[in-house]
């Protein structure tokens, strides 16, 4: 009688964490595919479960954001966390800038979202506020003669290698990757090379 009651709430529990699981992964498909704002129903819909499941498993839309998040960036640590090479800072700068498109190309759906709903939610504000601290500090460790240009030049090259500019690009601009990857490097070598680093 345990024995059976025990395998009950082993199904029970295995059932919890694959609707969990389910409810996270059409989070990411909805975004990814292109839905900036899904909707708790259309998640629900998507995952295959009630919209009460979705709000059992998650209290409110906070926690699946921090929850997507965390898959996220699992995912993208590799590319995130690469070793800057040695070379000239020309080279140095074209070779971040292409990680960087390489990067923030897988997330550009994610970042678009996040972009859109970051005034109605203090995790997403706070991650891109994150991102952006941890953005710089990337960039410093790449270029670190930044710190002896003045502080206009590390502005600039901060923006000119921002996530933002890639989104410009691809979105507003409406560029292909190559094309948008062939501007973001000509954006900052020329600032590199007009620095005189």
């Amino acid at each position: 009688m345990a024995s059976r009651a025990a395998k009950g709430t082993d199904g029970r529990v295995l059932r919890a964490e694959r609707s969990r699981e389910a409810i996270v992964d059409a989070l990411v498909a909805l975004v990814g595919e292109g839905t900036p704002i899904p909707t708790a129903q259309q998640v629900a819909d998507r995952a295959g479960v009630g919209i009460r499941t979705v709000f059992r498993h998650f209290s409110d839309m906070e926690s699946l954001f921090a929850e997507v998040s965390a898959r996220l960036r699992a995912e993208i640590q590799p590319l995130l966390r690469g070793r800057p090479i040695a070379g000239s800072p020309a080279t140095r700068a074209r070779e971040l800038a292409r990680r960087r498109a390489r990067l923030f190309e897988r997330i550009l759906p994610y970042r678009r979202s996040t972009q859109i709903q970051r005034w109605n939610s203090p995790f997403l504000e706070a991650q891109l506020r994150s991102d952006h601290r941890e953005l710089r500090a990337e960039l410093r460790r790449w270029l670190p003669e930044l710190g002896a240009a003045g502080t206009d030049a590390g502005e600039a090259l901060d923006a000119a290698l921002s996530p933002e500019l890639w989104m410009r690009l691809r979105i507003e601009q409406r560029l292909g990757v190559k094309r948008a990857e062939a501007s973001y490097k000509r954006v900052a070598l020329a600032l590199v090379e007009s620095l005189d680093l």
